[in-house]
């Protein structure tokens, strides 16, 4: 598959260590299973001149105490906090300057953040998604992003999940109703460099 870089923006969901590294409070070993495949996508993605986007999902200390009845930490615990060590990216991750960092505060990338705008500035609308959970925010930021008009191309070897069935549900899912399934090797960026 063939992506033009000047459309075509990586998204990298949530590769915390919170989430990815064996201290964090919600590790899954399928999460840093897929740190270098991701980091080489990255590489190959960020030679060809294609954007980078970084998720972070942050949660300041009280955000569901006045909560009616979403909250994560009932769900999941308290996890990956405002300024901790667990809602950092990995170091296997680093982002460059130029690449967005969006945090959020739920599952969904798009919501209540500036990441369309930044997106639709850009006139970029190939999004090649990946990152963890598979059934969590990678699957709600395909869904969101697909809804949005952008073609969401969910990397199949490079999205983390607790369980693999949890993988394999969310990529079932999304390709049924709103994206496309890939695997790194068959990504191709047009080179603009």
């Amino acid at each position: 598959m063939h992506l033009e870089p000047a459309t075509t923006a990586v998204v990298v969901v949530d590769m915390q260590n919170g989430f990815c590294h064996p201290d964090g409070s919600l590790y899954a070993p399928g999460s840093e299973a897929v740190i270098e495949p991701i980091a080489a996508l990255i590489e190959r993605a960020r030679d060809a001149g294609a954007w980078l986007v970084y998720t972070r999902d942050v949660h300041p200390p009280g955000q569901f105490d006045d909560a009616h009845y979403y909250d994560e930490f009932e769900q999941w615990g308290e996890h990956v906090l405002e300024g901790s060590w667990e809602a950092e990216i990995v170091d296997g991750l680093p982002a460059d300057e130029a690449d967005l960092v969006v945090e959020k505060h739920t599952y969904d990338a798009f919501y209540n953040t500036e990441l369309e705008g930044w997106l639709n500035a850009r006139g970029i609308h190939d999004l090649v998604i990946c990152g963890t959970l598979a059934n969590v925010c990678v699957l709600h930021t395909g869904g969101s992003a697909g809804i949005r008009d952008f073609r969401p191309l969910m990397v199949d070897d490079c999205i983390g999940a607790i369980e693999d069935d949890h993988h394999e549900y969310a990529l079932d899912h999304a390709e049924w109703l709103f994206g496309e399934i890939v695997t790194s090797d068959a990504l191709e960026f047009d080179s603009t460099k």
